[in-house]
């Protein structure tokens, strides 16, 4: 009986078996990923060559994980956050033309109907936390002012939770508000300074960045949606860069220009202005955004 040696699975030509028998795929491109995935996942085994025990160990992994999947929780987005995943793709499909703000993670926390405010609004409902007030502007790429944009922020408190994390204890929608910019594109809102906090540790990926000697945290940040008719939408945060853990971000979010200056300011006359009992932080930030056609 005749046979043909490359249509029968062995060691060294497992790709091509593989990816053979998906010659009738009817989307391409599902077809070119999983050949690539393929590939690289075999090639990985090939690397490592896991025993049986090993191989199980990372089916029950994966299979733990989903598990810990829920309506509120994605351990899978974890992972892909902690591998580095996610921030890759962000960057990816998030391509910026020269001196437009980059962009990074949404991360899981964010809230869809979070109220519209007047500029200047203080988004601190509870009073809790050391006062601060953040204020810039949204350029275009030449410079100039862009009115009528929108920008949606959240952030953690003082001790790291957000208001979703910890309902009955924190107000609905604290530290979080919606802001028009003018004509002069400037935004300012008061809040508190934001303090690091850790990812989700309980589950599988806590466990594995355990064992890889990792840490769960996220340095101190604020988080933007930034929206303008003409322009692309910009998910983003601002750090304080004098954070602990500003240079080993659990999910790789840090970038360089989104590094934001946290001045702490000693002016009784601008505390009462701003109507804060006493000393406060500043944060001067602009954002830039691109139009599509600027790629």
């Amino acid at each position: 009986m005749e046979t043909h040696e490359k249509g029968f699975f062995t060691e060294e030509n497992s790709v091509e078996v593989v990816t053979g028998r998906n010659i009738n795929a009817r989307d391409e491109r599902l077809k070119d990923v999983i050949a690539v995935i393929t590939r690289k996942l075999h090639e990985a085994v090939k690397e490592i060559e896991p025993t049986q025990e090993e191989w199980f160990k990372a089916i029950m992994f994966l299979t733990q994980t989903g598990h810990l999947c829920n309506e509120w929780r994605q351990e899978f987005i974890l992972l892909s956050d902690v591998l580095g995943v996610s921030m890759l793709v962000d960057a990816i499909n998030n391509r910026k033309p020269t001196g437009a703000s980059e962009s990074t993670v949404l991360g899981p926390f964010h809230v869809a109907d979070a109220p519209e405010l007047p500029m200047g609004s203080n988004i601190c409902l509870d009073q809790k936390g050391e006062d601060m007030v953040i204020h810039g502007r949204v350029l275009d790429t030449k410079g100039r002012p862009i009115a009528n944009t929108v920008l949606d922020v959240w952030q953690a408190n003082d001790e790291g939770f957000y208001d979703v994390q910890q309902k009955g204890i924190q107000p609905d929608f604290n530290l979080r508000g919606v802001f028009r910019t003018g004509e002069d594109g400037r935004y300012w809102f008061r809040a508190v300074k934001p303090k690091f906090y850790p990812i989700p540790d309980d589950g599988t990926v806590g466990k594995l960045l355990m064992a890889l000697g990792r840490h769960p945290y996220r340095p101190a940040h604020l988080h933007f949606i930034i929206k303008a008719g003409g322009f692309e939408t910009l998910t983003t945060h601002i750090f304080d860069p004098h954070d602990p853990y500003i240079n080993s971000d659990a999910v790789f979010g840090v970038k360089e220009s989104l590094l934001a200056e946290f001045k702490r300011v000693d002016d009784p006359q601008r505390s009462r202005e701003l109507e804060f009992p006493g000393w406060f932080w500043e944060v001067d930030y602009d954002f830039v955004l691109a139009r599509p056609r600027e790629h």
